[in-house]
């Protein structure tokens, strides 16, 4: 059935109007009613707040979500007087906090590309630092760091799930190729494997967002030269020859930017993985399970946890999938036992992947709408996404015997094995790139 045509809109009136609803959705119109969730921190949650020569932009804190509790916040560095260390009025770089970054131990430095001076670091995002990126995938292995283990299970996980697909697709397109009992012994063993692999992934995953780093941190040290300054933890300035008063009045201060190693982050820790930070102001010990105060008030308001959360529900049901395909298993159930216990977990665990990849995703965006794909995390969101729906129609297809529907099952678990992997990898990516930063166009919003 065709739809009646509408009435063509004026260039630019439909994004606007989107952009007005999305501003309507997150935003308290009322006079004198408080801001949304998502633009307010609440209290003991500020981050940074410990550092008193970073001030939080209050205007610049965000989330896509209003229910929620803020994804985004902007922030600039001040000098020890408490003015701003540069006079124009776009500075050149700022820091963004981030929840996502945050729980993997990242700190994306903002610069804005018309501003930019020599001194600051170069965007990640270039072809050489990215090849940068890909080569410390094979030569640092930060076994200490949570973030890094996550990525890296889930990765061979995934692989255990490309093979696993090889094994129950493979004999199917290919049926020379097969070998007697290919699918019940090599792909039941390889199912179990892979979704044990998973929920040892996922478990890890809940602590990450569990220990996030509530005092935040800024994870750059800024060097101002030609000017006297003070130093402190959150930015280490570094003292040059004191120039004359002339000098001081036409030349500006030169700023240098780099990298602070080890940070406050437990991710840096290098002794053990439960280590406690050594910030005083975050005072917190690893955390193997958050109070329900914590989870009422703080974690069930949190896009990352509850992404998270439904990751590893949806892991351990689909774990009962992994263990009933066993041989000695599988192959001594009825139909209906195995409809009951076999395929079912794996729809209500698929649909379990795709809502927590998709969680991943509105976390990263700015609003609930408007994809992000410049984000690195936005991307590792889609790809779990496409893994969830394919292991959802895995399942969807297998309650049918017909030859057909076998085919579709096996080919669903084939691309959805391949959209994790690629995920994962990313993810593994991500992991060591702990100091992000980005070049903004002056033209750019945010």
């Amino acid at each position: 059935m065709t739809s009646p045509p509408t009435p063509s809109t004026p260039t630019g009136l439909s994004s606007r109007r989107m952009s007005r609803f999305s501003e309507d959705f997150n935003t308290v119109t009322t006079v004198g009613a408080s801001p949304p969730r998502c633009r307010n921190f609440k209290h003991g949650r500020k981050p940074l707040a410990h550092l008193h020569n970073v001030h939080l932009i209050h205007h610049k804190v965000d989330g896509p979500l209003k229910q929620f509790n803020p994804t985004q916040a902007h922030f600039h560095v001040l000098d020890e007087h408490e003015k701003a260390l540069y006079t124009q009025s776009t500075p050149e770089f700022y820091g963004k906090w981030k929840s996502r970054d945050n729980r993997k131990g990242r700190h994306l430095l903002k610069v804005h590309a018309d501003t930019a001076k020599p001194g600051l670091p170069k965007k990640t995002n270039h072809p050489a630092q990215i090849l940068r990126g890909v080569a410390r995938i094979f030569t640092e292995f930060p076994v200490w760091d949570i973030s890094y283990l996550v990525a890296v299970i889930f990765t061979f996980g995934s692989i255990i799930w490309v093979v696993n697909a090889f094994f129950v697709f493979l004999p199917l397109i290919r049926p020379s190729s097969g070998f007697e009992n290919e699918i019940l012994y090599g792909g039941g063993i390889t199912a179990f494997l892979g979704a044990t692999v998973f929920e040892l992934g996922s478990v890890l995953l809940l602590l990450e967002a569990v220990n996030e780093n509530r005092a935040g941190c800024f994870g750059w040290a800024v060097e101002r030269l030609l000017h006297d300054n003070t130093s402190n933890s959150g930015c280490q300035v570094a003292q040059a020859e004191s120039p004359s008063d002339h000098e001081k009045a036409v030349e500006a201060p030169v700023i240098h930017v780099r990298p602070v190693i080890p940070c406050d982050h437990h991710h840096s820790h290098t002794s053990n993985l439960v280590e406690s930070t050594a910030d005083p102001a975050s005072a917190r010990k690893w955390r193997w399970l958050p109070s329900w105060k914590e989870l009422r008030t703080h974690y069930f308001h949190e896009l990352g946890f509850l992404a998270s959360l439904i990751q590893l529900v949806a892991a351990t049901i689909f774990w009962i999938a992994g263990f009933t395909s066993l041989p000695g298993i599988y192959d001594h159930m009825s139909i209906g036992l195995r409809d009951g216990v076999y395929w079912t977990p794996q729809i209500i665990g698929g649909f379990g992947f795709v809502l927590s990849g998709a969680f991943f995703m509105v976390e990263t965006q700015v609003t609930w709408w408007r994809p992000a794909p410049s984000v690195l995390g936005w991307w590792i969101g889609l790809f779990n996404l496409i893994g969830g729906v394919g292991f959802t129609l895995c399942p969807a297809f297998g309650y049918d015997t017909n030859s057909w529907a076998q085919y579709q099952a096996s080919c669903s678990t084939f691309w959805g094995s391949w959209a994790f992997l690629v995920g994962s990898i990313i993810q593994w990516y991500e992991s060591l790139d702990k100091h992000p930063v980005e070049y903004k166009d002056g033209e750019e919003t945010e």
